[in-house]
């Protein structure tokens, strides 16, 4: 009971604490700034924003518009639009004759780092690593405790709200999480491995969604210069281009969001199953890029051996040296490199087979994590029978009767078995952040339509 928890001495206590700096809270950090009646403070254990920087592979895009920044959705009028931006960085006209909306992602994370600096509310450097209940002057509080990263001190911060905003983790299949290394990864890391990636004789990328072929596409445009053997494999049906019509974008919608909140509990799980290509798939114009591409470096007989396999899905992958042998595709495999072997199954055909990579670029997409910080308050959380947090539809964690009088604790992109596959959207980053202010202020400071679509997804 919160009786029990220890009293602290007086201090500076603030309104809300944001724990993690990814696009989401940097975001609510900037929708806060300027409003006096809260306090905010947001930490985040990097040293400085840093957006997926494993994935910042030139000529990549963002797969929404530009408008979904850290404000314009919600407040246009915000000086931390990436308008502005451009306006400051002298780039609006190129913006303008540009005439593109999807903006390189490069620019999109040093949008986000200009913003960033420009809010004092933003502490990098610093991972919380617990929270506990406690009072002060007979109030509630959150006792926030972090270690700072360069000296090792620790200190703590007190605060009313916290809003988690961690972000995901990426997911590493259980078979090959203890043989990770610099030849076996996760394609978070393509941008650190990708110099040796090429030195290698070959290179197999798993995964069916953008990361992948973005990977393979950036493969792809290297092969010719460093001749190594290319294949992608993909447990899916094919390599098939995420839903992009204008109807369907309506998905991510506040509209949407509030329908799927509705839903009976028990159905959520199998319509997310059905909707993959909504926000799985590939983008329709990195396939045409990536057939381009192929016709290209195969044409008048030429090109290394390249293969792509659906319906393929990787059991396992052995780490050794193979020497002389033929893999099950047709490739050579050449002694003086090692070569891991993965043990595939053409799942429709249920044939088996193996295949021989140096190189192994797991893009097997990402998941949320529960946070070990929040093992302090784990009782006065309210948990699924998935172990997955009850949300309420102000995106506020539900609370245990009788452990809480007044503290909340709010959620970014951890909800999607509660809202929908709007979760992880940047183009909604700014709707979920202003439903959040309203409810810390207990006013709408942020206006929210509640018509935002052509399409009803209800009825009454």
């Amino acid at each position: 009971m919160l009786q029990n928890n220890k009293q602290v001495s007086s201090g500076e206590i603030y309104d809300v604490i944001g724990i993690g700096i990814g696009p989401f809270n940097l975001g609510l950090a900037a929708l806060l700034d300027g409003i006096d009646e809260l306090k905010a403070l947001f930490i985040e254990s990097k040293t400085h924003f840093h957006w997926h920087e494993g994935m910042l592979i030139d000529g990549t895009t963002l797969q929404v518009p530009f408008m979904a920044d850290l404000v314009t959705m919600i407040d246009p009028t915000s000086p931390y639009s990436f308008l502005n931006y451009l306006k400051e960085q002298g780039r609006l006209y190129s913006f303008y004759f540009f005439e593109k909306f999807h903006i390189p992602r490069k620019e999109y994370n040093h949008y986000c780092q200009w913003a960033a600096s420009k809010l004092n509310s933003c502490q990098f450097g610093q991972t919380v690593v617990d929270i506990t209940l406690a009072w002060q002057d007979g109030k509630s509080v959150y006792e926030v405790t972090v270690v700072e990263n360069e000296s090792g001190n620790r200190c703590a911060y007190l605060a009313r709200d916290i809003v988690v905003g961690i972000g995901t983790t990426p997911h590493m299949p259980s078979s090959v999480q203890n043989i990770a290394s610099d030849t076996i990864f996760h394609s978070s890391r393509y941008m650190e491995r990708s110099g040796h990636c090429k030195k290698s004789s070959s290179i197999t990328v798993v995964g069916s969604g953008q990361s992948a072929a973005e990977i393979f596409y950036d493969l792809l445009k290297s092969q010719r210069e460093f001749g190594y053997e290319l294949s992608w494999m993909t447990r899916s049906r094919g390599f098939f281009p995420m839903e992009y019509s204008k109807l369907g974008l309506e998905h991510f919608s506040p509209d949407y969001s509030t329908y799927f909140y509705g839903l009976p509990k028990a159905s959520k799980d199998k319509i997310l199953d059905s909707q993959h290509l909504l926000y799985k798939g590939i983008s329709a114009v990195t396939i045409a890029d990536i057939y381009d591409e192929l016709y290209h470096l195969t044409a008048c007989g030429a090109g290394k051996e390249i293969s792509m396999l659906p319906l393929t899905k990787v059991q396992e992958i052995q780490v050794g040296k193979s020497r002389g042998s033929v893999d099950g595709i047709g490739m050579e495999n050449d002694e003086n490199h090692v070569r891991h072997t993965l043990s595939c199954l053409q799942w429709e055909q249920e044939k088996p087979f193996q295949h021989k990579s140096e190189v192994v670029i797991l893009a097997t997409g990402y998941k949320y994590n529960v946070p070990a910080f929040l093992k302090g308050i784990h009782h006065t959380i309210k948990w699924d029978e998935q172990g997955r947090y009850e949300v309420a539809e102000n995106y506020r964690l539900q609370m245990v009767e009788d452990t809480l009088p007044s503290n909340r604790i709010y959620v970014q992109n951890g909800e999607l078995h509660t809202h929908g596959i709007g979760a992880p959207d940047l183009g909604l980053g700014a709707y979920r952040n202003a439903v959040i202010i309203n409810d810390l202020l207990g006013r709408t400071k942020y206006a929210i339509g509640s018509r935002n679509v052509f399409q009803r997804f209800g009825v009454q």
